[in-house]
């Protein structure tokens, strides 16, 4: 073996070989490495299946296609190129050919592993490129294999993630584990804290009643979402129209602009209420301007609900049915009574503007039935009506009865009321029946006026008896009025004395006794 010297300091790297020659040393030209380190070298050739890279060691290092990029399937010409600083993690120094070979995507791995966990900790905005959809979401090529879940692609759910393929997304690291090799993005939490910025410059220039153009920029069963320029507002379902609406979806569609009303600001929330019929005029109060309440109006079924069923009477306006007015008979479910698509006729009942409704009654167009304040006010006119009439009965009778007893210089009370008894209510007559007829005091003209009558029942005998102080017994209480008829005629039809009468009495009572 021929004798090699070590060159002085101005000759490093060299070294002079037995023949007295300077050659390079080219053991100190090689680098030293063990497998798992990251080395730094240049590209120099691109086949299909591989890449050769010169690192400084005794031959070029050789570094697989499939280990050239975490992307799948990829053209290594669009990976890298000649002449490429690229690094490489060393996975073998010598395969069964000899061969050193390398992994381009295994360096990037590590060396993007603390570069992940400085962003997470900082909570800094990372950049990858959709490299793929998968199942659940996208994955982004941010060093390594980022999972960006469908939920959080956009601050909406968004159905068709082929369009992101190749697009640049700004991402946060919300989740990381090394172990599983697994880091999930989050591109809507980026998006959220943009919009809430500009939400908060638009929701302040926003004043209640202002009318704005949008976007809608989401359907749902409640209503709709309208995109005012950098924050969105709710349309809900009952603002969107005059007329009754099922579904959203019958107005509105994804990608409609319209004019909306601002009804509402929530400024702590960040909230925006929205009317779509408030931009319109509201057919509803010209078209009820001609109906009345208490008008027989025929109409079609067009809902049935657990409380009754609405009835459109004219086109756009409906009346509710309420289930207690749908018949005469108890109804325990509206559909017993009616069924949808049924014509009907009804009665309007109450139209109240303000809350725009129109109650109507089945039932009461069938009967007739009137209102309750009608029918109160009827038996009320009727009752006073009926008491002027007695009571002007009342007074005739009363005339009457002064004209018979005017040689009496004090007419009696309690006469008058049993003779306008019969014009009395019952409560009169039970209080007249209580009373004495006469009185001790009465005068003989007063009795003698009362014997002229056609006849005397068996209480105004017992008066009688009574006034007199006669001894005979009072009248059986049994009696009626025909078993002691009294004549106060003689047979030449000349009006009796008042003995004449009493003997009659008398005899009478006698001929009951025996």
């Amino acid at each position: 073996m021929a004798n090699v010297e070590q060159t002085g300091d101005q000759n490093e790297g060299y070294i002079v070989d037995s023949e007295g020659n300077l050659v390079p040393d080219y053991d100190q030209t090689i680098k030293v490495f063990d497998d798992g380190d990251i080395v730094t070298g240049a590209v120099v050739k691109i086949d299909r299946d591989e890449i050769l890279v010169d690192i400084g060691y005794k031959s070029e290092g050789v570094i697989p296609v499939h280990e050239l990029s975490i992307r799948k399937n990829i053209d290594p010409n669009e990976a890298v190129s000649v002449g490429d600083e690229i690094d490489a993690l060393v996975l073998q120094k010598e395969d069964k050919d000899g061969r050193l070979i390398l992994s381009k995507k295994r360096a990037e791995y590590e060396q993007s592993w603390i570069r992940i966990e400085e962003f997470n900790k900082n909570g800094e905005i990372i950049s990858g490129k959709v490299i793929e959809v998968v199942k659940g979401g996208l994955i982004l090529d941010i060093g390594l294999r980022g999972f960006l879940p469908a939920s959080l692609v956009d601050v909406r759910r968004v159905k068709d993630l082929h369009q992101f393929v190749g697009d640049e997304l700004e991402c946060k690291v919300i989740e990381m584990d090394r172990n599983r090799n697994n880091v999930v993005l989050s591109r809507r939490s980026v998006l959220d804290e943009a919009r809430k910025q500009e939400r908060e410059k638009v929701i302040t220039g926003l004043q209640k009643g202002e009318k704005l153009e949008g976007k809608v920029s989401s359907v749902v069963d409640f209503g709709a979402f309208v995109d005012l320029g950098g924050i969105d507002g709710l349309i809900h379902i009952s603002e969107m129209s005059w007329t009754h609406v099922d579904h959203p979806s019958e107005l509105l569609s994804i990608g409609d602009t319209i004019e909306v009303k601002v009804l509402d600001i929530d400024q702590e929330r960040g909230r925006i209420s929205l009317g779509l019929k408030q931009c319109q005029d509201d057919p509803w109060k010209e078209k009820t301007k001609e109906l009345k309440i208490g008008e027989i109006v025929e109409g079609k079924i067009t809902k049935i609900v657990p409380f009754g069923a609405f009835v459109a009477i004219k086109e756009g306006v409906e009346g509710l049915v309420h289930i207690s007015e749908l018949s005469d008979e108890h109804v325990e479910v509206p559909e017993q009574a009616v069924k949808t698509d049924e014509i009907i006729t009804a009665k309007i009942v109450d139209i109240d503007t303000d809350r725009r409704r129109v109650s109507l009654s089945i039932r009461q167009a069938k009967s007739g039935t009137v209102d309750e304040s009608a029918e109160t006010e009827s038996t009320t006119t009727t009752s006073i009506e009926t008491e002027k009439s007695t009571a002007t009965e009342i007074q005739d009778v009363s005339d009457t009865e002064e004209a018979m007893v005017a040689a009496d210089e004090k007419p009696k009370k309690t006469t008058r009321k049993k003779t306008t008894a019969k014009k009395s209510t019952a409560k009169e007559k039970e209080k007249a029946a209580e009373e004495p007829l006469l009185e001790s005091g009465d005068s003989a003209s007063t009795i003698e006026a009362l014997s002229t009558t056609s006849s005397i029942d068996k209480k105004t005998s017992k008066a009688i008896d009574e006034a007199l102080k006669l001894d005979e017994p009072a009248a059986d209480d049994s009696l009626n009025e025909e078993d002691i008829p009294i004549e106060a005629q003689n047979s030449d039809g000349k009006a009796g004395s008042f003995e004449d009468v009493l003997e009659q009495m008398k005899e009478t009572r006698g001929e009951k006794e025996s």
